[in-house]
């Protein structure tokens, strides 16, 4: 399992780093048009990390900066603004978190990160050993549709991705993603 994670992690640092050097004029014109819209282009959040510990995820801004924080399963679709609706079609709003992968907070494949409000999630993830590992950008959840609307699902779909996690398993998993697989969290419809 050691040799695995750290594996796993060598290809975050180099993954990561070169979607940062690479991407880095795109991200600068996404800021810029965040910026635009409401002069906030970046959403930082608490989540619960690796071990139950907090980290500040990263992502560009989808959904107007009064939104409450909760579970955006639980926020109406009227929070999103209309450049956050291109962002999280095109999945870009996730593009920042590499620089939570860089340093080490994520890894790009792993069970999506949780707020410390969603209690039963994090019980549920907690049952299953899921928080012995990094979250991810992405990962055998996302891929299948499954959000954080249930709890018990997605731990136990979190719990088998990282039982059976390889390396081939790893850039499946990015390879999917990065070709459309996967709809991301959903929002509440009025």
């Amino acid at each position: 399992m050691a040799k695995k994670i750290m594996m796993i992690r060598i290809f975050d640092i180099f993954l990561s780093g070169l979607g940062l050097i690479f991407l880095s004029p795109m991200l600068l014109i996404l800021a810029a048009f965040g910026w635009m819209e409401n002069r906030s282009p970046f959403f930082c959040q608490v989540r619960v990390g690796r071990h139950q510990l907090p980290f500040v995820l990263i992502k560009f801004r989808s959904m107007n900066p009064n939104t409450v924080s909760i579970a955006t399963h639980l926020v109406d679709v009227s929070a999103i603004t209309p450049y956050g609706s291109f962002l999280r079609r095109t999945k870009v709003d996730e593009f920042p978190q590499l620089w939570n992968v860089l340093k080490g907070d994520m890894s790009l494949v792993g069970p999506r990160p949780c707020l410390f409000n969603q209690e039963q999630l994090i019980s549920e993830r907690a049952a299953r050993n899921v928080f012995a590992v990094r979250p991810g950008i992405t990962g055998l959840a996302q891929i299948m549709e499954i959000d954080m609307s249930t709890p018990r699902l997605l731990a136990i779909l979190d719990s088998r991705m990282i039982r059976l996690l390889s390396l081939h398993n790893y850039l499946g998993y990015i390879m999917a993603t990065a070709l459309g697989k996967g709809k991301g969290d959903r929002v509440r419809r009025q």
